[in-house]
């Protein structure tokens, strides 16, 4: 069975290699595909029960319950492209799956997947089922205390009883349940059903700071930890052997009791110990702090508010500001509420600053995150953190630091304990104009340091820069007869075209009259998806991004992409869930999105190759851009999409792709794929 997350490309193409690898083998097999357009070649149940063993090449969730008996061999999409014949060895010795369904790519370890990618799956599994519960609970608690709240001693609340506070309080509900939601999906992705009630019950505890004596729970932190300890418990658990007779009630009684009561108690007598003594030191600390430089007193309270966002090093600087409030000193309050909201404020505005960086779900997580930190809930860029810790943590750290800095520094003082832009608007802020100042530094420190390191990181992967386009918005045109061959003016015709000032030579009018008669004497491939529009004898860009954008802006020449820069986006997210590098010189970044109008493919070549991150280490030299609308999936051009990947796993074939002299010559090789 072949899978991967969109269903486009890698799923067909391991799906043919493992075909060509059993022929040679001598083996008899059958190849299910999980794509697009659906399951294909389905493995029937005789299927099965003939099967000598079972290989799994996806890199999403399978159903693997009709395969108990057999040996499985489970390994990453990849590995069914790049190993074939090691994976038809292989599962003649994989373990038997049993009754209830391992882990993704966990099986018995022997399918060459990397627990680094294991474990990454698992936390974006997580962050996923908790973000609904993160906005829904966040803008509900924002909106209450909106239209219902009022300052008081003890905070900005609503009034007990009333409508508002029963919208809060179901806002409420929402924010407790979402840290048992992020461990307990974590658990979920790794060790399946069995470690779900662990995992979140595991989350609770770690937030329940109350029953391992301490004043703060371990947030979302916590619930990462407990989220894989729940997760890799439960799969040492299932490896252990049992009596026939106790299989049948291991998954639904043996496995969630024994792995529950012992995380629930690790974490309360081993792990939560350590955490209420972080919290006393932390305070005592603070305590002797109190008579230090304001600023350096601002910038570490703006760290810690920053570090766990609800967590004991959160609540550790928040409650020593509010107890400080009874005896009369306001700034350190000050200082806390300017860093409170910095964190969801600068996550949101970093999507709004580069949104093809950001999936659509962060996008929307971003603009919630954007209002939650107007009422000063921090809580809206836990997602954020929990998907990217090593980039979004030290970003908010820095942003909170700088925030507090700026507060302590202009002596902000706050009299209620409570954060963000709507205190000020209460009138409970001294020194307002300083408070809004240093929040809104802080915001754009924190945007700005986030998205550099995301684009820091995606540099080291090997992804590029965008291209550079001229004050238009259009790509810089370049002129016929300047290193152009005849065979590259009509793609530039377009472009050049584009822009007023240029004037075409008659040589290159020539050419592009050439060129128009080669598109009516071979108008199209694969079904009209592919045209002489959409290929290029050879790419300008040397790197992954650029190249991702240079093959849409050819594809935008159809009139079938709405929007260029959205269309570049997807196909780099779909990068960043695993490289469209191939192999064997081949890349194809794919993307589903409304930002085309219909399907659309592109061919290009580079001589030089791009490094795509395949991992056989290969350049990238015949390159395929697919676009699709998102109504699109499961029409025909994905079966066509699905023959071109195939059919790219055939060396003759991308052998006279690569020779091919000219836009003739290589429409006539891939027009063999019909």
């Amino acid at each position: 069975m072949t899978a991967c997350p969109t269903g486009i490309a890698h799923t067909y193409m391991a799906a043919e290699k493992l075909q060509q690898a059993a022929e040679r083998l001598g083996v008899e097999m059958k190849v299910e595909t999980q794509g697009s357009i659906g399951a294909e070649n389905v493995l029937s149940d005789n299927d099965v029960r003939d099967a000598d063993g079972v290989i799994i090449a996806a890199d999403k969730e399978v159903d693997r319950e009709r395969f108990a008996g057999k040996r499985v061999l489970s390994t990453g999409v990849a590995d069914g492209i790049h190993r074939p014949e090691g994976l038809i060895r292989q599962v003649q010795s994989a373990p038997v799956q049993e009754g209830t369904v391992p882990a993704a790519g966990a099986a018995g370890g022997a399918g060459g997947g990397k627990e680094r990618s294991l474990a990454y799956k698992a936390l974006m599994n997580g962050v996923s089922y908790m973000i609904p519960f993160v906005v829904v609970g966040g803008l509900l608690i924002a909106i209450a205390l909106a239209l219902g709240g009022h300052a008081t001693d003890e905070g900005y609340v609503t009034t007990p009883g009333t409508f508002w506070d029963h919208i809060f309080q179901i806002g409420v509900i929402g924010f407790t349940l979402m840290i048992p939601i992020l461990s307990g999906y974590i658990a979920y992705a790794i060790g399946d059903r069995p470690a779900l009630v662990p995992g979140m019950i595991g989350g609770f505890i770690a937030n329940t700071g109350a029953l391992y004596d301490s004043e703060s729970g371990a947030g979302f932190i916590g619930a990462i930890v407990t989220g894989f300890l729940a997760g890799y418990l439960v799969m040492w658990i299932k490896k252990v052997k049992v009596p026939k007779v106790v299989q049948p009630i291991m998954p639904i009684i043996v496995i969630p009791i024994v792995s529950t009561t012992a995380l629930g108690l690790f974490f309360i007598y081993v792990i939560g110990k350590p955490i209420s003594w972080v919290f006393e030191s932390l305070t005592s600390w603070l305590s002797g702090m109190t008579g230090t430089s304001a600023i350096l007193l601002g910038a570490l309270l703006g760290l810690m508010i920053a570090f766990d966002m609800g967590g004991p090093v959160n609540k550790t600087a928040f409650l020593f500001g509010a107890g400080l409030i009874a005896s009369g000193n306001y700034a350190v309050m000050g200082m806390c509420a300017a860093a409170i909201p910095v964190m969801p404020l600068g996550q949101g505005l970093a999507t709004v600053l580069r949104r093809r960086r950001y999936s659509e779900q962060e996008r929307e997580a971003g603009m919630a995150a954007i209002f939650m930190g107007m009422f000063g809930i921090s809580e809206g860029a836990i997602p954020f953190a929990a998907a990217r810790p090593a980039i979004v943590i030290p970003a908010n750290m820095l942003g909170g630091a700088v925030a507090g800095a700026i507060a302590g520094a202009a002596g902000v003082g706050d009299h209620v304990p409570h954060g963000g832009p709507v205190v000020a608007a209460l009138g409970a802020i001294s020194g307002v104009g300083w408070f809004l100042v240093a929040i809104a530094v802080g915001t754009v420190v924190t945007a700005l340091t986030t998205n550099a390191l995301i684009d820091l990181k995606a540099r080291r992967n090997g992804e590029g820069s965008p291209v550079p386009t001229v004050a238009s918005g259009t790509p810089e045109p370049v002129l016929a007869g300047v290193g152009a061959g005849t065979g590259d003016v009509a793609e530039m015709g377009a472009e050049a075209t584009a822009t007023a000032a240029v004037q075409v030579a008659p040589a290159a009018g020539a050419a592009v009259a050439a060129a128009t008669a080669v598109t009516e004497a071979h108008p199209e491939v694969l079904s009209g998806y592919l045209t002489a529009r959409t290929v290029k004898t050879e790419l300008a860009a040397d790197a992954k991004e650029p190249a991702i954008r240079e093959l849409a802006e050819m594809l935008a020449g159809t009139g079938n992409v709405r929007d260029v820069d959205e269309l570049v986006r997807v196909a780099l997210a779909r990068e960043a869930q695993g490289t469209t590098g191939l192999g064997e010189s081949i890349a194809i970044p794919h993307a589903k999105t409304d930002a085309v109008s219909r399907p659309t493919v592109g061919f290009a070549r580079s001589s030089e190759g791009i490094e795509w991150g395949s991992l056989d280490g290969t350049k990238a030299r015949l390159i395929f851009m697919i676009s699709v609308p998102e109504a699109a999936a499961g029409d025909e051009h994905l079966r066509i999409l699905a023959l071109l990947s195939r059919k790219l796993m055939n060396p003759d074939f991308r052998d006279r792709l690569q020779s091919a002299p000219d836009k003739p010559a290589i429409l006539d090789v891939l027009r063999e794929i019909e």
